[in-house]
């Protein structure tokens, strides 16, 4: 144990006192001298612990109805000393200053004040400085100085403190030390990240999370894989195993593609595509018409539905292999029937609000837009051929266009009676990407008569007009934009069927 230094006196002043008594008895009984400031120095006191104002030490008041406390030289300067420096021990001794070796300090809750829609007054109050000028001093001079910025080191030092009779070593100071780097990193954070919004928000790339999830690998079994976020509350897990890496990256895209639709609707995924998806007045008989878009992709999928799972849907689902099934809410028959089997995972989503914003590691650096939150409804499309779509056209070209937003570019979506009826996806040109989609149509026994299409991008050419057409077709979305979309419109008044654009892509790579 190297460079080891007995803990002779102690500055505590925290917001949280949770599960501090244990620590406070224990530095009792070292005989260390403990100095203290407002709501913990009473908590101390209530303890019967003898406790040391930071009043009585400072000569000054609390001031400016707290906001001025610590922030003094016998505070700093008893932190910050140099054991081994000559000048430094020469004035604290001139000052009559003590060696503060211990220090306990917490930040006051800004994120969480943030989140509880406080006035922005409330909030400016929430930012700490004495608290966070204490944690970087100690924590810079953890070579002679213990700091304990956050109630979840309580136990460890606890630990120490016992074991050791008071002494710690400099391995031990320097592990606190980046911990609570860590916490006053985050924090500083939260706050640059609240105050920059708006249009004039600097453009800066500043995230921190505090939650980490080993994953039991990344893509593949030979890669490590982590989660940095709170699943916890986006997620009650009833049933199954963790979460993979690819499971996240499925359930990810899952979420964004539900939150899609109003109506009950359920959908089935692999690698982040849908492969089944319909919306229908009950849940169960979207489950079933979904299930049936391509019940061979299905197996091993992960299963997403906006509406509580009853008795009778999780008795249809049961039937089939899937690793992941989402929705808001089970019945207790429901719950039962799926988690009956260990290993698929079962979670109830909550309510959660997600990020605007949306960011990848790339090359040596980050990229980062804003989430697509745009979809084109029967308003937004503009007719450009002599046949206009009717009604039930438009609608289904609606449902069409929400599932192409979610779908792997290049893209082709076809729909019928809020159903998706075949897709092809993330082929390297548009017209193998709907050869693709009707062959699966035909594959699984759709007749593509009366369908819809929509794509995620303009098409160069007329070919796929002229494929959709014949394949049965008969109306076509596209965002238009290509110097040959009179082409495409030529060739759909050609054939005889509509053709709507919305001036807005949806590539997803």
């Amino acid at each position: 144990m190297s460079h080891p230094v007995k803990i002779k006196n102690a500055l505590i002043s925290v917001y949280y006192k949770d599960n501090l008594e244990p620590i406070i008895q224990q530095l009792n009984k070292l005989g260390v001298n403990i100095y203290s400031t407002g709501g913990t120095e009473k908590f101390i006191t209530d303890l019967g612990v003898k406790v040391i104002p930071v009043e009585d030490l400072t000569s000054y008041p609390s001031i400016l109805g707290g906001r001025v406390k610590t922030l003094h030289p016998k505070i700093f300067g008893g932190i910050l000393t140099r054991r081994a420096h000559e000048g430094d021990q020469g004035q604290i001794e001139e000052y009559e200053i003590p060696e503060i070796d211990l220090v306990i300090v917490d930040l006051y809750p800004f994120e969480e004040t943030v989140k509880s829609g406080a006035a922005e007054q409330d909030i400016i109050e929430k930012i700490d400085i004495g608290g966070i000028s204490l944690i970087r001093a100690a924590a810079k001079n953890h070579k002679d100085v213990v700091i304990i910025a956050s109630k979840d080191d309580y136990s460890t030092l606890n630990n120490i403190l016992e074991a050791q009779q008071g002494e710690t070593s400099l391995e031990q100071r320097k592990a606190f030390a980046r911990n609570a780097f860590n916490i006053s990193s985050h924090y500083d954070t939260a706050i640059f990240n609240w105050f920059n919004q708006g249009d004039d928000a600097l453009t800066l790339f500043k995230q921190s999370e505090q939650k980490a999830s080993v994953l039991r690998y990344g893509e593949n079994p030979h890669q490590k894989g982590y989660f940095y976020g709170d699943l916890d509350a986006m997620f009650e897990k009833l049933n199954g195993k963790e979460l993979s890496y690819n499971n996240l990256v499925d359930v990810d895209a899952a979420v964004a593609l539900i939150d899609e639709f109003e109506e009950p609707t359920f959908a089935i995924l692999k690698h982040t595509n849908a492969c089944g998806i319909a919306s229908r007045p009950q849940l169960l008989d979207a489950w079933k018409t979904a299930l049936a878009c391509d019940p061979v992709s299905a197996f091993g999928g992960v299963l997403i539905c906006n509406g509580e799972v009853d008795e009778a849907t999780a008795n249809e689902i049961n039937q089939l292999f899937f690793e992941v099934l989402i929705a808001p809410a089970y019945s207790a028959k429901a719950q039962e029937i799926l988690t009956s089997k260990k290993n698929r995972i079962i979670l109830r989503r909550k309510e959660v609000e997600l990020p605007n914003k949306l960011f990848k590691t790339l090359l040596n650096g980050v990229i980062e837009q804003d989430k697509d939150n745009t979809v084109e409804g029967p308003d937004a499309m503009k007719a450009v051929t002599q046949k206009q779509p009717s009604a039930q056209e438009l609608q289904d070209l609606f449902f069409a266009n929400k599932v192409v937003k979610h779908t792997k570019s290049n893209t082709i979506v076809f729909a019928k009676d809020n159903t998706l009826i075949a897709s092809g996806v993330g082929q390297t040109s548009r017209v193998d990407s709907l050869k693709q989609a009707v062959i699966k149509a035909e594959t699984f026994g759709f007749d593509l008569k009366g369908a819809v299409m929509a794509s995620d991008a303009f098409f160069p050419f007329p070919d796929c007009v002229e494929l959709a057409a014949e394949a049965g077709i008969s109306a076509v979305l596209q965002p238009g934009g290509s110097i040959k979309d009179q082409d495409s419109i030529d060739m759909a008044n050609q054939k005889g069927i509509a053709m709507v654009t919305t001036g807005v892509r949806h590539f997803k790579h």
